[in-house]
């Protein structure tokens, strides 16, 4: 049994440098917490001459060989992102019998099962908590915890960018535009904010929880995203009237035709625990048939939210190395459930519109709907003028497809002037 165990980071870079700052810090505590001593062997970076506050530069390479190469290195702790080189180094550390801790949610959401497939094959752990919700404690818990549970469900508020920005709009009736510069100020939203505004970011999440969850591979390909960019204030002007608010939701359900899976704005209930998580906070709601409902809820993100997430994976291969028993808990993927297309998958939806204002036109919409097997739930009359009527509808669920074909439908109508917004709506909205 070993009494020293010696880790390399890969990237130093927001989360690398929570990752040092954690290990630093808790140097003393981790022979009683893990029950070995933890020492920082390299530093993987582009650039070693880069000076570096409070690091041993000693330790600093900008050369993967002086890491790959080191037999006495146990641990890699891979924050580089990005699938290239990450993949490869993952691959070759594996190969060579090196455990590896990650947060890389791209390439755990591309190339999640060959990897972990790799860490089984060499008795290595691949663990990585930190891809998901940053530092709260979801993959560990639906992994270990909630294994007896047969899960069905897990929806979800999964970046925290998104999440602060329609906070804003919401408490402060900012429009889309204003709210995202406010979180690039502050540094919650990079200088291209595509990744998460149009919700790609929250896909290779679910990606990797619907996986975890159902036991059956989910990758990113599967997942339909949909952003909040389109959002505007008068949207959420609407669902402050229907007693919601809108979230960037991040939704999986295991059903008997196969996964669900999808990310899209959406109306929530006030009612509903979702509802109350604001700002840059994540949450994650879990159904299981055991359980019943739960909640995992915190910081979604941040250099030491996410680094604690890391060295909690870190802290389980070290005990696991020190009682010769890596590689416990691999891939749980056994299954193949296949998944289903966006197209098959029934939704509520609101829809804003703007009709010309004049006898039939109701009837007319109505009978589109209709004709698509799309049941109006609700339909509002807000405001009229200049020969024009804006009118909403709540439409019960329906497939996607059919909607859809409604929406193309009425879009070629004269009378349909413009249809302004479509946002899906949860299906507890009226309890």
């Amino acid at each position: 049994m070993k009494d020293k165990i010696r880790a390399a980071i890969l990237g130093m870079g927001t989360v690398g440098t929570g990752v040092y700052k954690i290990m630093m810090g808790q140097k003393d505590e981790f022979p009683h917490k893990a029950g070995v001593e933890l020492e920082v062997a390299k530093i993987l970076v582009r650039n070693a001459k880069k000076p570096r506050e409070g690091v041993d530069m000693s330790i600093v390479t900008d050369k993967w060989e002086d890491i790959i190469n080191d037999d006495s290195i146990d641990i890699i702790i891979e924050v580089m992102g990005g699938i290239e080189p990450a993949r490869t180094y993952i691959t070759e550390a594996l190969s060579r019998g090196k455990h590896v801790v990650t947060a890389n949610k791209d390439l755990m959401a591309e190339h999640g099962h060959e990897l972990l497939d790799a860490a089984s094959a060499n008795g290595c752990d691949l663990l990585f908590e930190a891809a998901v919700a940053g530092g709260i404690p979801i993959i560990r818990p639906l992994k270990q915890c909630l294994a007896a549970n047969n899960i069905t469900e897990i929806m979800g508020i999964i970046n925290g960018t998104t999440n602060f920005i329609l906070t804003k709009m919401t408490d402060e009736g900012m429009e889309f535009d204003e709210a995202l510069a406010l979180a690039q100020r502050l540094g919650y939203a990079e200088a291209d904010p595509t990744a998460d505004v149009e919700g790609l970011d929250a896909g290779r999440k679910i990606a990797i929880l619907a996986s975890v969850a159902f036991n059956s591979r989910v990758t990113f390909s599967d997942v339909y995203t949909e952003g909040i960019s389109k959002i505007t204030a008068k949207d959420i002007k609407y669902a402050k009237e229907l007693d919601c608010v809108i979230k960037l939701i991040a939704t999986a359900k295991n059903t008997p035709g196969g996964i669900e899976v999808r990310v899209t704005p959406m109306f929530i209930p006030k009612s509903h625990p979702l509802a109350s998580v604001n700002d840059s906070f994540n949450a994650v709601f879990v159904h299981g048939d055991s359980l019943g409902d739960a909640m995992f809820y915190g910081r979604g993100a941040g250099e030491l939210p996410t680094a604690s997430a890391i060295m909690g994976d870190v802290i389980d291969v070290c005990r696991n190395i020190r009682w010769n028993c890596c590689g416990r808990i691999g891939c749980t993927c056994y299954k193949s459930i296949p998944v289903k297309a966006m197209e098959d998958i029934e939704s509520r939806y609101f829809v804003s519109t703007i009709l010309e204002d004049k006898p039939g036109t109701l009837a007319a919409v109505a009978s589109t709907f209709s004709g698509n097997n799309a049941s109006i739930d609700q339909m509002v009359q807000k405001t009229r003028g200049q020969g024009y009527a804006e009118v909403v509808f709540i439409i019960d669920n329906v497939k996607e497809q059919l909607f859809m074909r409604a929406i193309k439908e009425l879009s070629a109508m004269h009378y349909v002037k413009e249809i302004s917004s479509i946002i899906r709506v949860h299906n507890d909205m009226n309890n």
